[in-house]
C-alpha cells in the first residue's frame, strides 16, 4: 500500500527537501503541500492523506493550531510534528493537540521513513532524546497565560511599570506575576526566567 503524505511547512525549500527523502521509497508519495496551517487544514479536508509532516512554527495558524484542527475534524487523522522546536512546552502542546509523533528536523532520513511508516500504521513515534525531554519536566508546573504574556514582555525588556501598562493592570499585579513566574520556572531572576523559557519552548524569539 502506497503512504500519502502531506507535507506541511512555511518554507519551500524544506518542503522540496522533504519531497526529495521521500522519493527514493517506493512505499512513499509526497500526496500535497501546504504552507500554513490554513492551507494544510483545507489540503487535509481535500485530499485526506494518509500522514501529515507538520511544521509547527507557521503564520496564519500555527502547527499546534492546525493539528488541533485537523484532529477536531478527522479524529482518525495521523499528524507527525516536524520541527526545529525541542522545548518540552513544544512536545507537550503538539502532542496533547494530537500529533501522534515528534521528531526535530535534524533527524536522519531513515529515522524519518520509519516514522511515516510506523504512523501510517497507527503506532506512536516518540524518540528517546523526545521522551527524556518531557520526563525532565514531569509533573508539569504551567504558566497561565497572563503569566506567558508577561514573560514576553519581561524578554523584550519592559520593566514591571511598562509591562503594566501594556497588559492593562498594576505594577503591583505585575510583579505579583513575575514572582510567580520565578518560582514555577525555577529562576533566580528574570534574565533566567526568560533563558529557561526560551530552552524549554514556553516562549520564542520570534513572538
Amino acid at each position: 500500500m502506497t503512504i500519502r503524505v502531506l507535507v506541511v511547512d512555511d518554507h519551500a525549500v524544506v518542503r522540496a527537501g522533504i519531497a526529495a527523502m521521500i522519493a527514493n521509497e517506493g512505499d512513499i508519495v509526497v500526496a500535497g503541500e501546504a504552507g500554513d496551517g490554513v492551507e494544510a487544514v483545507a489540503a487535509y479536508a481535500n485530499d485526506r492523506p494518509d500522514v501529515v509532516l507538520m511544521d509547527l512554527r507557521m503564520p496564519r495558524l500555527d502547527g499546534v493550531g492546525a493539528i488541533r484542527a485537523i484532529r477536531g475534524d478527522h479524529p482518525e487523522a495521523r499528524i507527525v510534528a516536524l520541527t526545529t522546536y525541542d522545548g518540552d512546552t513544544d512536545i507537550h502542546r503538539a502532542l496533547s493537540a494530537g500529533a501522534c509523533a515528534y521528531l526535530v528536523k535534524d533527524v536522519l532520513v531513515g529515522e524519518l521513513i520509519r516514522a511515516i511508516r510506523s504512523v501510517a500504521s497507527g503506532h506512536r513515534v516518540i524518540p528517546a532524546a523526545v521522551a527524556s525531554r518531557l520526563a525532565e519536566f514531569t509533573p508539569r508546573v504551567e504558566l497561565t497565560a497572563r503569566e506567558v504574556e508577561v514573560l514576553r514582555l519581561v524578554a523584550k525588556g519592559l520593566r514591571n511599570s511598562e509591562i503594566a501598562r501594556v497588559i492593562g493592570r498594576t505594577p503591583g499585579t505585575v510583579k505579583v506575576h513575575v514572582t510567580n513566574i520565578l518560582g514555577k520556572l525555577g529562576a533566580e531572576d528574570r534574565t533566567e526566567a526568560v533563558i529557561v523559557a526560551l530552552q524549554r519552548g514556553i516562549i520564542h524569539l520570534e513572538d
